[in-house]
């Protein structure tokens, strides 16, 4: 037994090394302070900016096309911690850095030769494409590399602007990051029908491949604010964008879909002239196809449970049936007018389904869709759309009395 044992020990001590030195860690890690935290990128047509000027007046240029310029945001373990330290109007908690040229993997490893932090995208939450550059290029070509790179999450967002891109990474908020500021504003979804569903790096990749026009939502910037103002009509075919939804429009087109989360429908009283609003708690919608021969139409049943949540009609008999029905009579003509309008501009003018109904005629009637597919987008400009809207008070907020 004893000779047994002494053999078994040599055997534990290699066994007890070989497991100490796999838990040495990785010896060629890069120590998260020692990294810039890539946040926020912005893509826009070349526009070089006054530090790259001066670089390149001094030699620090090489071969490549100014084409386009990307913008990254950076958060540094040092920016984070002076702005702990430090306040005032001028403190910032983010760094941007803009690189020109024509190709993006090239552009980022530009950066290296400026800063000795590596850059890494494991934390990036928004791209940001100036809407001159989305005219002018497809979105594959913009995105390809984001796509390829397993750094990036595939649910990074991705936004259109109606400016210079980069301009919606600047604020003027102490305190404030404006990648995160962007990534924020798309929560808030459950309070307005102008928000459209996130629109992730895997979806719009996945909307690129079904060959489907489809919309992006738009950002503007002011004075280092921003605001969500509608939405980028992206063509199936080119996969650049062709055109612009404005907010109503959006809203339109939340209410065909039925994806809303939340919002508000203003209208006006018929006989007093004043607003009433109704707020949404829910919303639903189906899209029906039906096939005669070589003949497709769609009717479209909108239906919503929500509350009056505002009301300048000042009269005793405002809390009556009579007059609550006239309210949701008022708000489904309001809601009936918004989707008309979009689905005059998505036949008419750009003669783009982004509402899904080329998707209801794939899942109800495959063999039609697989005819009609390729041309979906002019076949779908044709069809004839009846659509219906039926609102339903059910609550009117904290003031008044009963139904009687």
């Amino acid at each position: 037994m004893k000779q047994s044992h002494s053999n078994t020990h040599p055997l534990f001590i290699s066994l007890s090394v070989l497991l100490f030195l796999s838990l040495t860690g990785c010896w060629s890690s890069h120590e998260i302070e020692e990294q810039s935290l890539g946040i926020g990128l912005a893509f826009d047509k070349a526009k070089q900016s006054a530090i790259e000027k001066k670089l390149n007046e001094q030699g620090g240029g090489y071969s490549k096309r100014n084409l386009i310029t990307a913008t990254y945001q950076f958060i540094t373990p040092q920016v984070a911690s002076s702005t702990t330290k430090q306040s005032g109007p001028q403190q910032k908690s983010y760094v941007n850095v803009s690189e020109t040229g024509d190709s993006m993997h090239q552009m980022v490893r530009e950066l290296s030769l400026r800063s000795e932090q590596p850059v890494t995208a494991h934390h990036m939450k928004v791209v940001v494409i100036g809407e001159n550059l989305a005219r002018s290029y497809k979105l594959e070509q913009l995105l390809d590399q984001n796509l390829r790179e397993s750094e990036l999450r595939p649910s990074c967002l991705v936004l259109i602007s109606k400016g210079r891109a980069s301009k919606t990474l600047e604020t003027k908020k102490a305190g404030e990051i404006p990648a995160f500021r962007l990534a924020g504003i798309v929560e808030n979804a459950y309070r307005t029908t102008r928000i459209l569903p996130p629109m992730s790096h895997i979806k719009v990749e996945s909307k690129i491949k079904s060959g489907s026009s489809f919309l992006m939502q738009k950002v503007l910037s002011a004075d280092g604010q921003v605001k969500f103002a509608g939405a980028a009509v992206i063509d199936g075919k080119t996969h650049k964008m062709t055109g612009t939804l404005n907010e109503e429009e959006l809203e339109g087109v939340t209410w065909i879909t039925g994806k809303g989360k939340g919002g508000v429908v203003k209208s006006f009283d018929k006989e007093t002239g004043q607003p009433i609003v109704y707020e949404i708690e829910t919303m639903k919608s189906s899209i029906i196809p039906h096939v005669k021969k070589d003949s497709i139409s769609f009717d479209v049943n909108i239906e919503s449970v929500g509350r009056l949540s505002e009301n300048w009609v000042v009269s005793a008999g405002t809390f009556k049936n009579e007059f609550l029905k006239n309210a949701e009579k008022s708000s489904e003509k309001e809601v009936k007018r918004l989707v008309g309008n979009v689905l005059e501009k998505m036949q008419k003018e750009y003669k783009a389904d982004v509402a899904g109904f080329g998707n209801r005629l794939r899942i109800e009637h495959p063999k039609v869709w697989n005819k009609v597919k390729k041309d979906w987008d002019q076949i779908f400009s044709e069809a004839p759309i009846n659509y219906d809207v039926k609102l339903t008070i059910n609550d009117y907020g904290t003031t008044g009395g009963s139904k009687k």
